[in-house]
């Protein structure tokens, strides 16, 4: 499911320039190509446009990219370009613009020759642009810093990748087997709400739908899903269990790919069988879909699934987990779910083992057991309000190294720091109307998330305190 944030990369200069010293643009192709090449060692696809001076040339270069289907247009200030032969063209442009202050000198300090002013002052010429696209009220995003002594190129990709997510997000195809879970409201939304907000459409079938795929799912195809399971997992559990996990996992993922679904979401209450094709709950085969960029929640929650989904083809390595039990001595959180974790997300090599299952008829199901990564990560909401509106709560957080011993060997488990005390971090979640569904996401993406929510429509409450605990 994964594909590549696409991004148009449009070269400014002054024709002025040429007309005075033709030779001296030539010095920067190896600027241009080392923007280029740094956005594609970030994983982002660059279509170039030739370097534009005038505003004919800008309409030309601007009509071609809009055929590329492009998540952003980047900006590349060489020199000084006057705003009014650009700024019409860019404040009508059909996506977001994000413009890449940097120059081509890293130094340019007191011993610097002044013949160097003339590949390094592109700066006042984004400044004049920039204020005039703010006068038109075309938002922009600005990026400043040297082109590989710093991060600002990929920062930049950061946010070609929070377009690509909320483009992805906003034509969501989701998948709810079996009714939503009973009773659990904050994360219900109608599907009608769904698709005119958010543009997220969902389907909803009951088991036999997924009992014809199981059908049809070969046993050369079990053997070839479980030999691989033996070389990405620690195997623990009896054959059966595991084989017949597998099967179940298969035909949900056949369901998944021929209905071109970019997320789902299943109520394990509805798997109440121990007979026939589906007799267990595929957990593992959602934990495997996470990890191929389908999106995730359990309960029939498609909004958090569809979140998942939509955040994890943008940056990868994200899953669904929630918040169970505040832990006030240590100061941190304890996250966990049924049997469905991102195995992208873990700590180390997991460990698939059989679950006990004491809550419907269905056969034991084979899950994964682990921790996520230990280090910097950021906890992820999708929360309905009022009116049919919709919030992003991000949270930066620290998941603490996994030290649990046997007790928690068959469980999926982890603990999470937030920015501030876990006291007033668990209220100011709730009185933003954060559910108990919830993303985590490896590393600290909260200045991208702030851009994601910007691009998909989202009012964006970031829970960043300077506070600790006593």
């Amino acid at each position: 499911m994964f594909a590549t944030p696409r991004i148009g990369l449009m070269p400014l200069y002054l024709k002025l320039y040429d007309d005075r010293n033709p030779e001296l643009r030539r010095e920067f192709e190896p600027f241009i190509e080392a923007v280029t090449a740094g956005f594609r060692r970030e994983g982002i696809e660059v279509v170039r446009a030739p370097v534009c001076r005038t505003r004919e040339e800008f309409e030309r270069a601007d009509a071609n990219l809009e055929t590329e289907m492009l998540d952003l247009l980047v900006t590349l200030h060489l020199a000084y370009s006057p705003s009014l032969e650009s700024a019409d063209i860019l404040a009508d442009a059909s996506c977001t613009v994000l413009m890449l202050d940097t120059t081509m000198d890293y130094d340019f300090g007191q011993e610097v020759l002044p013949q160097r002013l003339m590949f390094n002052h592109g700066i006042h010429g984004l400044q004049d642009l920039a204020s005039m696209l703010r006068r038109r009220g075309k938002r922009c995003h600005i990026v400043a810093g040297h082109v590989t002594e710093s991060d600002v190129v990929s920062r930049a990709a950061n946010v070609a990748r929070a377009a690509y997510a909320a483009n992805r997000f906003s034509d969501m195809r989701a998948l709810r087997i079996g009714n939503s879970f009973s009773g659990m409201g904050d994360f219900a939304v109608e599907d009608e709400t769904l698709a005119r907000a958010l543009g997220i459409t969902s389907d909803q079938f009951a088991i036999h739908t997924l009992a014809e795929q199981v059908a049809q799912v070969r046993p050369e195809e079990i053997d070839q899903e479980l030999a691989a399971d033996r070389t990405r997992f620690e195997i623990d559990l009896p054959e059966d269990v595991h084989r017949r996990s597998v099967k179940v996992g298969l035909g949900l993922r056949r369901l998944l790919d021929e209905g071109e679904y970019d997320a789902f979401s299943m109520n394990f209450l509805a798997f109440d069988s121990n007979e026939g094709p589906v007799d267990t709950v595929p957990f593992l085969e959602a934990s495997k879909a996470m990890e191929r960029g389908v999106g995730y929640a359990g309960e029939g929650d498609v909004l958090t699934a569809s979140l998942v989904g939509a955040l994890s083809q943008g940056f990868g390595k994200t899953t669904f987990t929630e918040m169970f039990c505040p832990d006030w001595k240590g100061n941190a959180i304890f996250i966990s779910h049924m049997g469905e974790f991102n195995p992208a997300c873990a700590a180390t090599k997991p460990r698939l083992c059989e679950k006990e299952w004491p809550f419907t008829n269905a056969k034991t199901p084979a899950i994964l057991t682990c921790a996520p990564a230990p280090g910097p990560a950021t906890l992820v909401n999708l929360a309905p309000g009022p009116d049919d509106s919709f919030s992003l709560i991000v949270a930066p957080v620290q998941v603490l190294p996994d030290e649990t011993g046997t007790p928690w060997r068959d469980w999926l488990r982890g603990w999470i720091r937030p920015a501030g005390c876990v006291p007033r971090f668990l209220e100011r979640y709730s009185e933003s109307g954060g559910t108990h569904h919830c993303a985590l996401m490896i590393g600290d993406r909260v200045e991208p998330l702030k851009a994601f929510a910007e691009f998909a429509g989202l009012e964006c409450h970031i829970l960043q305190e300077d506070e600790r605990a006593d």
